[in-house]
């Protein structure tokens, strides 16, 4: 064919209404080389009406609160508060969670927005292709995978560790060392977390509402473990174990590098301490970890019947839920047992069991291990709907968002992540990987409140059904608290951070920048 005076090939012709679509926007970008160029909301939104890339809508906003609650209950409060309260804040851990919770108020203001005007899979990765630009975009989208990938893993190695203690106690079944995992002398592979990952993928294969419906049993499970830690907790308060509710500060124990010191500790120059007012900041940035969940919920936009009702209630429903929650839990078992006593591993547990109180002991730990499954559920359907949405725009290859003909999920994305996952929770051992997870969390918190400030002035005729309020001071103030945070964790952490954003931006000049729909539309212009 002859086109313009040139010839094309029968893929370009092919391509062309595509082009058209496209170029018709008022709003997109006006240089389409640049990897700066803005996918518009109309085109994000029009994108997911092509039926082999098209998501069933099938979730209410009970099912998002379902979700959010079910994923931020989890490891965090079963296990980051022992550590926070042992380390760092003491019964003042109530504190740092009260102040992480502000943090994810905030930005979940932003994120209702957004979710509710933008309703597409990809969360703050979609946001950010709507506001700020394409390669902006795709470093939230390869932090989001890291983020999700790394906390699936960690989750699942840490549901193992629950279910072999109560295989172990209980019924006497012990596990060979070997398929045990790394964290066992002498074991090498997990094997209960490599079949937890590969059932929750054929899970999340066969469908979202399926996954809700497990997720909603599972949660009341953890609801209810929550509540009786919160009420029988209640008869076994010693008022002692609140003095000091913040501990003095105390130097950081002898041999530990300054690699491992908060970056804002070392930034300013004094000397690393543990505990005090610093303490609860730190205790912060830990235990935000415990509140991953709302921003999954956002993945799930483009699989809501009604997104721009149902989106913010679900984000701020959950959120509001999980913090009350946590609160209370945290008073209740830092007054059981003294903060410096408390397990770093099973806490709430332990806490029963200090106070011989086995049957609720027991109870807890089976609580905590269904729990974490809909922990491990949840991340793995936000890293899918990452993928699958950058995939969708070109900057992946395009075979990982064709839907399934039968369940319109995207199987191929959710088999090839739920593998590679299964695999590394198999052979990794159980360390303390939170904080790389928590700095790329909060990363996407500043990226998307900056995104409403930029929709807000380059696109003010949109309707958003739901509108963060007094903008732009709460996504500044959002943006303030969470680089805080960020500055809270350890220098080794904003390193290995750096590391993968720099292999991230290799990746997408490699591959992405060429291959994305809205480059190829710059392309194929001219015919």
């Amino acid at each position: 064919m002859h086109v313009t005076g040139r010839e094309i090939t029968l893929e370009e012709w092919a391509f062309r209404p595509f082009v058209r679509r496209h170029l018709s926007e008022a709003s997109v970008s006006k240089d389409l080389n640049s990897p700066f160029r803005t996918k518009t909301v109309e085109q994000s939104i029009r994108d997911t009406e092509e039926p082999e890339h098209a998501l069933r809508k099938s979730l209410s906003a009970w099912d998002l609160t379902v979700f959010g609650v079910g994923v931020i209950i989890g490891t965090g409060i079963f296990v980051l508060t022992g550590i926070a309260a042992r380390n760092n804040a003491g019964p003042a851990t109530a504190l740092a969670f009260v102040a992480a919770g502000i943090v994810c108020a905030l930005a979940a203001l932003c994120y209702a927005e957004f979710a509710s005007t933008v309703p597409v899979a990809g969360s703050a990765y979609t946001f950010s292709y709507a506001s700020i630009g394409e390669l902006p975009a795709w470093i939230i989208g390869w932090d989001l995978v890291l983020e999700f990938a790394l906390g699936t893993a960690v989750v699942a190695v840490g549901w193992s560790g629950y279910v072999r203690h109560l295989m172990d106690t209980n019924l006497g079944w012990t596990l060979p060392t070997s398929l045990s995992g790394p964290d066992v002398p002498g074991g090498h592979f997990d094997l209960l977390a490599f079949l937890l990952v590969l059932v929750l993928t054929w899970i999340l294969v066969v469908g979202t509402k399926l996954s809700a419906r497990i997720t909603a049993v599972v949660v009341a499970i953890k609801v209810t473990v929550v509540l009786l830690v919160i009420v029988a907790g209640l008869f076994f308060i010693k008022a002692d174990n609140y003095s000091p509710f913040i501990p003095p500060a105390q130097p950081r124990a002898e041999g530990v590098s300054g690699w491992h010191s908060p970056l804002v500790q070392l930034m300013f120059g004094y000397e690393p301490t543990n505990f005090g007012v610093m303490g609860i900041f730190t205790a912060a940035s830990l235990i935000f970890f415990a509140f991953i969940g709302f921003d999954v919920v956002a993945t799930a936009a483009e699989e809501t019947k009604n997104p721009q009702r149902d989106m913010p209630r679900g984000i701020l429903g959950s959120l509001l839920v999980c913090t009350v929650l946590y609160v209370a839990v945290t008073l209740v078992v830092t007054g059981m047992q003294k903060y410096s006593e408390m397990s770093p591993t099973a806490p709430l547990a332990e806490a029963f069991k200090s106070v011989n109180q086995p049957f609720f002991s027991g109870a807890i730990s089976l609580g905590a291990a269904v729990g974490l499954i809909t922990v491990c559920m949840i991340l793995l359907l936000g890293q899918t709907r990452v993928f699958f949405a950058m995939s969708r725009d070109g900057l992946l290859p395009r075979v990982f968002s064709v839907t399934h003909p039968k369940y319109r999920t995207p199987y191929r994305a959710t088999m090839l992540l739920g593998g590679i996952i299964a695999v590394v929770a198999g052979f990794t051992s159980l360390e303390t990987l939170a904080e790389l997870v928590n700095i790329g969390t909060l990363f996407a918190f500043v990226v998307v409140a900056l995104g409403v400030i930029v929709l807000r002035k380059t696109r003010p005729d949109l309707h958003r059904s739901f509108r963060t309020p007094w903008v732009p001071f709460v996504p500044i103030v959002s943006i303030a608290a969470s680089l805080w945070l960020m500055l809270n964790l350890p220098a080794e952490t904003w390193l290995r951070f750096g590391i993968w954003m720099v292999i991230g931006i290799i990746v997408y000049f490699a591959y992405g920048y060429r291959n994305s729909r809205l480059h190829k539309v710059g392309q194929n212009a001219e015919f």
